[in-house]
């Protein structure tokens, strides 16, 4: 019969530098977590994504007995930095719609288990990041995420792989603990732009920039626009400015050739312009939370951050984006934009846009030529 010593040498070899074992206990913490917090998770189980139903593991395997968690590093490589200032790191070489590499190295592992006896499930809504503290493969961070024992210089720049087994194997040592030193100073909460980060491992899902950037229903809130800073699809500043991280962001790595090639698909002006054929080809098979039914999201969330680089560059892109769009949410924030960067060009466009427009996008031009926000949005 199949033991520890040789999953692990499996999953070494399936390029999966740390593996853990946990019970297939319930993680009853948690659940009472996201019971307290049922309202801040609720879209998370409209998505389809059942949080509370994945703490128990039997509801995902009756027969489970283990979990085996493997991981994975998502930043092993630099990522160009024009890419890196707009989206989250962990985008940036994903491949779980193109199923390219790892997708094919998690099945080959379970190629592995099942060739032995084992049976898998690897679910998405399990919590991932508790499997692997109990695991013993690392800690959290205040900012909720987790720091790896052994990968990227004990960094968070990681992926736990949970798989739900009908396997037992001796559980390791749970390490289900915040590491961070009290010299921190908490500068993950502190950087923290839109107050998502209360306090240790204490996160509002629903001010988190990558929640609003990919999961918001309704235009980005008035007073949370600036503090999303350049941030179009994820946010990384809780990592960026984590003493923790510090060792593996200082050291020279080799570029990360695919990212290399998205420069130019992902340019901001590309996004703010694109049409669902661009969308399908080009950006979907790389970041996938959105549908090309959220053409307006990704178009808003472009204007938005071309706003908040104040180049003026981008008022000819803005102006014409206004023209041609028909979704409300994006021509109000391509007002929002020009009235941040300011300027001649942008008052002239504004105002001759002020002329034709009506309710929310008059309002939403009005506070834009008088550098306030709109009303009813403060």
């Amino acid at each position: 019969m199949v033991g520890k010593s040789e999953v692990i040498e499996k999953a070494l070899e399936c390029g999966f530098e740390d593996t853990g074992f946990t019970t297939a206990a319930p993680f009853e913490a948690q659940r009472a977590y996201l019971e307290e917090r049922r309202e801040d998770y609720a879209w998370a189980i409209r998505s389809g994504l059942d949080l509370i139903a994945g703490t128990d593991p039997k509801s995902i395997l009756p027969e489970a007995k283990s979990i085996i968690v493997i991981m994975e590093a998502y930043f092993r490589e630099a990522f160009p930095p024009s890419l890196v200032r707009h989206f989250g790191r962990c985008y940036l070489d994903d491949d779980r719609m193109t199923q390219g590499r790892l997708a094919k190295r998690v099945k080959a592992f379970r190629a592995f288990l099942r060739e032995n006896g084992i049976n898998s499930k690897v679910p998405s809504h399990l919590p991932y990041r508790m499997a692997a503290a109990r695991a013993g493969m690392g800690t959290f961070g205040k900012n909720c995420l987790f720091y790896s024992r052994k990968m990227a210089a004990g960094g968070s720049w990681v992926l736990p792989i949970a798989l739900v087994v009908d396997r037992e194997f001796e559980p390791d040592e749970p390490t289900i603990e915040v590491g961070c030193p009290d010299w921190c100073k908490n500068a993950c909460i502190a950087a923290c732009p839109t107050g998502a980060l209360s306090g240790p491992r204490r996160i509002n899902p629903r001010r988190c920039i990558s929640y609003l950037t990919y999961f918001g229903k309704e235009p980005t809130p008035a007073e949370l626009r600036e503090p999303m800073g350049l941030c179009v699809y994820g946010c990384d500043r809780c990592q960026s400015v984590c003493p923790r991280n510090a060792p593996w962001l200082a050291r020279e790595l080799k570029k990360n050739e695919k990212a290399a090639t998205m420069v130019e698909d992902f340019r901001l002006e590309k996004l703010l312009g694109m049409d669902k054929a661009w969308f399908t080809e080009k950006i979907w098979p790389h970041m996938f939370y959105m549908s090309d039914a959220d053409l307006w999201r990704w178009k808003m969330n472009a204007a938005r951050a071309m706003g908040n680089t104040l180049d003026e560059t981008y008022i000819p892109h803005l102006t014409e984006a206004f023209r041609r769009e028909s979704d409300e949410r994006v021509k109000a924030m391509t007002a929002w934009a020009l009235g941040r960067i300011g300027g001649p060009a942008a008052k002239q466009a504004l105002a001759a846009f002020l002329a034709e427009s009506a309710g929310p996008i008059r309002s939403e031009i009005l506070a834009a030529l008088e550098g306030v926000s709109p009303p009813g949005d403060a």
